[in-house]
């Protein structure tokens, strides 16, 4: 589907997703009083199918490959993940003019962004380091694929109907 040359290696990938969410950030913040309940949809998307990708295809890959520190960085972002997750799934059942969604918003956006300044301040320079350059195309290729694959499956009629229902309980 992506030969090497079109798709993004797995680092320029994960950036790319870093900047979607903090560009979406960026709308909440500037709409600080208002309801973010459509935004933080768009936020819960990306940092899912973001989630997924680097916990099926790009943590396994460090785990298996990287050094000591390296691994070690992982797990942490492994277990931010999780605090995320849990976040997400609180800010899902709540309404977007409730002030304790705002005040959850604030901590998630706050998390994430700790997350990323780790990743990209300290993890992806071992990466660059520890993983060649062919094996991140590789992965950033498995990534990319991966990402469509789940979006096109989450945005089926079927789906959007089982999250509806699953919200409403």
């Amino acid at each position: 589907m992506f030969g090497p040359d079109d798709s993004p290696n797995a680092i320029e990938l994960l950036k790319t997703d870093h900047d979607k969410v903090e560009t979406l950030f960026s709308q909440v913040k500037s709409n600080e009083d208002g309801n973010n309940e459509a935004t933080f949809r768009r936020i819960k998307e990306e940092l899912d199918v973001h989630a997924h990708i680097e916990e099926n295809i790009f943590y396994p890959h460090l785990l298996e490959k990287g050094d000591k520190e390296l691994k070690k960085i992982v797990r942490e972002g492994i277990e931010e993940h999780g605090q995320v997750k849990d976040l997400l799934a609180e800010l899902a059942t709540l309404s977007g003019t409730s002030p304790t969604f705002k005040a959850k918003l604030t901590v998630l956006m706050e998390n994430v962004e700790h997350h990323v300044e780790e990743e990209e301040g300290d993890m992806f320079p071992m990466v660059e380091d520890q993983i060649p350059e062919d094996t991140l195309q590789r992965l950033g290729s498995l990534m990319n694929g991966e990402k469509v694959r789940v979006k096109k499956a989450g945005s089926s009629p079927k789906t959007r109907q089982k999250a509806r229902s699953a919200s409403q309980r």
